[in-house]
């Protein structure tokens, strides 16, 4: 069975990556890029306001702790903010396994908001794309909110309006399993691309104007959202399949596609989908147990999550992989950038949930991609499309297509 997300999130945390050569990022690109509005489309950090202990604002390590993304290294990279992913683990299609998903995901929710609340000075709340300018021209940084995998949806498909009244603006119908809505990109097709129930949710988030997520979706399930979608979707963190065949990767006729409908593919930097991996059995044995102890991660303490980082380091040492680079990276946004053009680029690295490569180890190395892109030959202009007038002008559009009355 595909590897739930908490587990995904702990492996990367419990990887020591091995950074690249300091690059250099010369004196004019930090200023370029400090200056950009610059927006990540897939945050996956609110799993980790679950930690007993941990605290947004106080600048952490992924060597210590595992986590890439903090209000000191958020400024230190230039990230202005992005979504803030509401992610519930998949679980059975059941009534218990349905009323767990309805509670967690309410739960993640008021982990973000709370957040804003206790730190109004250095967060806020963010509906619009002009929200966006305002709040990171005062200095704050910005919580968009986005749902990934919409099980918590599934006892009452009438909660997108709850959801949406407390800010939710984007919306991803599936994850790693197959759920009541649609097909997973990396499990068998059980609806051959999305169910009624998933259609009708299509439907609902064009009426309310949130703005629809492709990502772990299946290519069927792609489609369809396509063309039932009166307005452009995205691909909130996806990468190119002609560079890695990884089932999770777009191939570059749907990547086309997308373009035409006015979309944008925001590129990931998970490390499975940017290079093939080997099964290695022996690994899998030896971290088995120890991934089992993060399925709580709110039973953990800083001091137990530290250790539990050092077992599983040694076994990834005794067991190694190849590990993906920021030259890997780039590959995969160069392809994407060549194939659709920079009007339908952007980044959705999947921090905190998976995402992260070597010498792109947290958001605070950033400017590292503003300075290969423009080696590269793109403009500032085209940067800044890529980092973040793109993800704005496909909100706008979903916002502007809007086909009935906003959720009351």
């Amino acid at each position: 069975m595909p590897p739930l997300k908490r587990s995904v999130l702990l492996a990367l945390a419990l990887t020591s990556f091995q950074a690249q050569a300091d690059e250099q990022v010369s004196p004019a690109t930090q200023a370029l890029h400090q200056r950009l509005l610059v927006l990540d489309s897939h945050l996956d950090t609110p799993m980790n306001f679950l930690r007993p202990g941990w605290d947004m604002l106080v600048r952490h390590t992924y060597k210590d702790d595992g986590s890439q993304v903090d209000l000191p290294r958020m400024r230190e990279g230039g990230l202005d903010g992005g979504f803030w992913v509401i992610y519930t683990p998949p679980g059975p299609r059941t009534e218990a396994g349905r009323a767990y998903a309805s509670h967690y995901g309410l739960s993640v929710l008021a982990r973000i908001k709370d957040l804003i609340s206790r730190a109004p000075d250095q967060f806020e709340l963010a509906l619009t794309p002009a929200d966006a300018r305002r709040i990171a021209s005062a200095g704050k940084r910005v919580v968009f909110i986005s749902m990934e995998n919409a099980d918590p949806l599934g006892s009452d498909p009438a909660l997108l309006q709850t959801y949406y009244r407390q800010g939710l603006r984007m919306l991803g119908l599936v994850h790693f399993s197959t759920n009541e809505m649609a097909d997973s990109a990396t499990a068998l097709p059980e609806w051959h691309g999305l169910s009624p129930k998933g259609r009708d949710l299509v439907v609902a988030a064009n009426r309310a104007g949130i703005l629809l997520d492709v990502s772990h979706a299946s290519d069927a399930v792609f489609d369809q959202v396509l063309a039932l979608s009166t307005a452009p979707v995205i691909a909130s963190h996806s990468s190119a399949k002609a560079i890695s065949p990884h089932p999770r990767n777009l191939d570059d006729e749907r990547l086309r596609r997308l373009a035409a409908k006015g979309g944008v593919v925001q590129v990931n930097s998970y490390g499975d989908y940017l290079i093939p991996f080997k099964p290695n059995p022996q690994r899998q044995k030896a971290l088995a147990p120890l991934y089992a102890r993060y399925h709580d991660l709110a039973a953990l303490n800083p001091v137990e999550v530290k250790a539990l980082q050092g077992e599983i380091a040694a076994v990834k040492q005794r067991y190694p992989q190849p590990r993906p680079d920021l030259d890997v990276f780039m590959q995969h946004l160069l392809h994407i950038l060549a194939v659709v053009g920079p009007e339908h680029v952007g980044i959705g690295a999947d921090w905190d949930g998976g995402g992260g490569v070597a010498g792109l180890e947290d958001v605070s190395l950033l400017p590292r991609i503003s300075e290969r892109l423009l080696r590269a030959g793109y403009s500032e202009q085209d940067l800044a499309n890529i980092w973040g007038e793109n993800l704005l002008r496909v909100l706008q559009a979903a916002q502007d297509r809007r086909d009935g009355p906003a959720p009351l």
